[in-house]
């Protein structure tokens, strides 16, 4: 059984179905009910943990950051957890959850009229309370009277560290806090294993984005040209996403790398902000993912850039996409995502080999890291409300595999389950200085081939990056772009494909 069930109606007021979020226009409209199972859900499995009766969740939500020492701020995106949980979009608020009856408080900033001047008319607590569909809405001033009178047997806040990043998440505190039991050590697993296991209502708003950003990629491919900057195709796919689809955030940094650049797996960052000429005979990496009311995508599309495939370049293409398919077929429930990472590199090892790059048996290859040179990366991770999503890496999950070189370099070594969604995305690149290492190690050198691995160099990469659902028949692919060596070359030509029309 999985962290996802059904959940039976409560003591808290029913969320209207019409109550929803949306930019507007045809973007997708998030039922406010998404939130409020997702709340009914955490409170179901707390009072399965048997919680002292008369608990309550507290959760703090982001703030506005001011960039250094301006009065400037970075646009804001909501902190995901207190998003899983309650919907709101503004900053600094914080919410409780009274976890036996299900009810829900907001608490909202308190902002002086004549601040209206600068941020537009300033909505009253009844306001909000409509606009995202909670009853129970107060001032962030007035939180230590409002819940000493919830009067709470114990306060449960969120502390836990991001095995990706390595930050702590932030957990809630108030003044007066300091006058209650506190536990913070319960939420932390629960609400990220929640996480994983998406509702019916977060796959449709999923689904959503990932087909934005899908119609995104498939505009610049058909908009890439040599002498244009790899930032110009970046713009496309941005302009695209927030024109069309209303996606006002991507999920990351865009990737835009072209010849060697693709070689960089997060290329795109300040000290190469995609600024470089796309040249003739260059492979271009594409990975981008648009952000709809904070849930993500992440795809990687490569191609190249003429329209036209070389030898070379269809060689090392078909190797990746014969991995990512063999995973693709192979996810189901049950299944361990380490041993798809192993599989995927055993693919990508036997097509190296066909190709004339490598030589020797693929088992003895796996197991002195020849994958780990060209695939320095793991196969995918978990996506959700943060592209690198939460869940990896729990308590009760299995740890961080080691024993091949590379795996440990995957994000999670999780049992599939339905209902979670993930990226498949294995690649092929030629970094220099992994091959010189590798040349230079005679456990390493054995296996490769000098002439034809130093003939790519240069290359740079390739990477194909899916966003699949688990269901209990297996994985289906959610991204929508042409894939084969065939299909890319007929997209790009501006040969018309009807399967691509919704957005399109």
């Amino acid at each position: 059984m999985n962290s996802y069930d059904n959940v039976d109606s409560s003591i808290s007021k029913e969320v209207p179905m019409d109550a929803t979020l949306s930019m507007g226009g045809n973007t997708h409209k998030i039922p406010l009910k998404l939130f409020q199972e997702n709340r009914r859900r955490l409170a179901k499995n707390l009072k399965l943990k048997h919680v002292e009766k008369g608990s309550i969740v507290l959760l703090e939500g982001g703030n506005d950051i001011p960039l250094y020492d301006s009065d400037t701020t970075y646009l804001f995106r909501q902190e995901s957890y207190f998003m899983w949980a309650f919907g709101i979009t503004e900053p600094g608020c914080f919410g409780v959850i009274e976890v036996d009856t299900e009810i829900t408080h907001i608490f909202i900033p308190k902002f002086p009229q004549e601040y209206a001047v600068w941020m537009g008319k300033i909505l009253e607590k009844e306001e909000w309370s409509k606009k995202y569909a909670i009853e129970n809405v107060h001032y962030v001033n007035d939180m230590p009277v409002v819940i000493k009178n919830l009067n709470p047997s114990l306060i449960l806040t969120l502390k836990g560290i991001n095995t990706d990043s390595g930050y702590y998440c932030k957990e809630a505190k108030f003044d007066g806090i300091d006058n209650f039991k506190v536990n913070n050590t319960i939420l932390f697993n629960e609400i990220a294993d929640l996480r994983v296991f998406k509702t019916d209502y977060e796959i449709e708003v999923l689904k959503y984005v990932i087909e934005m950003s899908s119609a995104a990629h498939r505009k610049v491919m058909r908009s890439v040209a040599i002498g244009k900057t790899e930032y110009q195709c970046e713009s496309e796919f941005l302009h695209y996403c927030y024109n069309i689809g209303g996606c006002r955030h991507v999920s990351y940094t865009c990737i835009c790398g072209s010849g060697h650049n693709a070689s960089i797996l997060h290329y795109g960052h300040a000290g190469a902000p995609n600024d470089r000429l796309i040249k003739e005979g260059d492979i271009c990496l594409f990975d981008m993912g648009a952000n709809y009311f904070g849930y993500t995508s992440d795809i990687t599309c490569s191609y190249p850039a003429n329209g036209k495939f070389t030898d070379d370049q269809k060689l090392i293409y078909n190797a990746v996409l014969n991995a990512n398919l063999t995973v693709l077929n192979s996810a189901k429930p049950g299944i361990s995502w380490a041993d798809l990472h192993i599989l995927a590199i055993k693919s990508l090892l036997d097509d190296l080999k066909k190709g004339g790059l490598l030589k020797g048996e693929t088992e003895e290859m796996l197991k002195a890291g020849v994958g780990a040179i060209f695939q320095p990366h793991g196969l995918g991770h978990l996506m959700g409300l943060d592209v690198h999503d939460v869940g990896g890496y729990l308590s009760n999950n299995p740890p961080r595999p080691n024993h091949i070189p590379g795996i440990e370099k995957l994000r999670t070594a999780r049992i599939l389950a339905e209902r979670m969604i993930l990226t498949i995305e294995p690649g092929c690149y030629f970094i220099d200085h992994l091959i010189d290492k590798a040349l230079a190690d005679p456990d390493l050198s054995k296996y490769l081939i000098p002439d034809v691995v130093n003939r790519f160099r240069g290359f740079g990469g390739i990477r194909i990056e899916d966003d699949v659902l688990i269901t209990k028949e297996g994985a289906v692919n959610l991204t929508k772009v042409p894939r084969s060596v065939e299909e890319i070359e007929n997209w790009m030509s501006g040969k018309d494909d009807s399967k691509y029309k919704k957005f399109d």
